[in-house]
């Protein structure tokens, strides 16, 4: 199989987006949304082991250049990043897994945000997150446009693929 043109990666802020949520949420090895489950919602927010985290605007700026600097040390190609409040949408090629990405720009945003926090939350992030492989260049533009203009927009997003 040939090296994918680039990778599609979201995780959210910790606590703030749990299953049974009614947005709909993504169940680890399930192929599609999973409806919206207000126990599941509640036993996930009973185990919560902290406050769920609301990145502020600073946080968010040193989210996106943390992740910068690291693709730069990386030389990694990053095409679109957008921190959000409760998440991070980054589409960036790699020569390493999509996994392997995504851990260490989670570790090195942590690092960051608790020099700067003092760490202020044991927890930033939920475990994982979202990895999707981009090997086409039609999907790579629109997944580019999906992270950098349809963050704040109401209506449904076009298909990425």
């Amino acid at each position: 199989m040939k090296d994918p043109l680039a990778y599609l990666i979201t995780w959210t802020t910790y606590g703030t987006w749990l299953p049974g949520d009614e947005r709909g949420w993504v169940e680890e090895g399930a192929p599609e949304i999973q409806a919206p489950d207000p126990a599941e919602w509640d036993a996930a927010r009973r185990r919560l082991d902290g406050s769920p985290v609301v990145l502020d605007a600073e946080q968010r700026a040193l989210v996106e250049a943390t992740v910068r600097a690291h693709c730069d040390f990386r030389r990694w190609v990053l095409h679109a990043i957008n921190a959000r409040s409760n998440h991070v949408h980054i589409v960036v090629s790699a020569d390493a897994t999509p996994e392997a990405v995504m851990n260490q720009f989670k570790a090195w945003c942590s690092r960051r945000l608790n020099e700067r926090e003092g760490n202020a939350h044991r927890h930033w992030w939920t475990k994982h997150g979202s990895t999707k492989w981009i090997n086409e260049e039609t999907y790579l533009q629109n997944a580019i446009r999906y992270v950098l203009e349809r963050q704040d927009v109401k209506t449904p997003a076009p298909r990425l693929r």
